[in-house]
């Protein structure tokens, strides 16, 4: 893994960068017309909707707003810096801390504490890579 040079928060990087970025931190996350971008599958409309008020959380406790696509058993979340107008630290920091709280899976813990939901169709609500 690169170790990358840290920017100001609202310095963006040149494309190269984000690209070479993504691949090396976030490879689930792809650069497209000047957004990162990440969709999530999920099992349907429930599981949608914990997703986007997941997403809501972190991104307005970050004070970092991403735009969002919302369908039934997906959402797609783009992370752009308006301001800076391209992607920055803050946009990384947040992929980063989206992925590290939708991808949780509490039953697969070194030493789990919460089992995780049941492994039956009806209690699923997140499609884990």
């Amino acid at each position: 893994m690169t170790t990358w040079r840290r920017k100001p928060a609202n310095e963006p990087f040149a494309v190269d960068e984000v690209e070479a970025r993504l691949k090396d931190e976030l490879p689930a996350w792809h650069y497209e017309d000047g957004w990162i971008r990440r969709k999530y599958k999920t099992a349907g409309w429930k599981g949608t909707l914990m997703v986007v008020n997941t997403v809501g959380h972190l991104a307005e406790a970050a004070w970092h707003h991403p735009d969002l696509t919302v369908s039934y058993a997906f959402v797609t979340v783009k992370l752009q810096t308006h301001d800076a107008k391209g992607i920055t630290e803050k946009d990384f920091a947040l992929a980063k801390k989206i992925d590290e709280v939708l991808m949780w899976q509490p039953g697969r813990d070194a030493d789990p504490v919460f089992e995780g939901t049941p492994d039956d169709p009806r209690f699923k609500y997140l499609k884990y890579e």
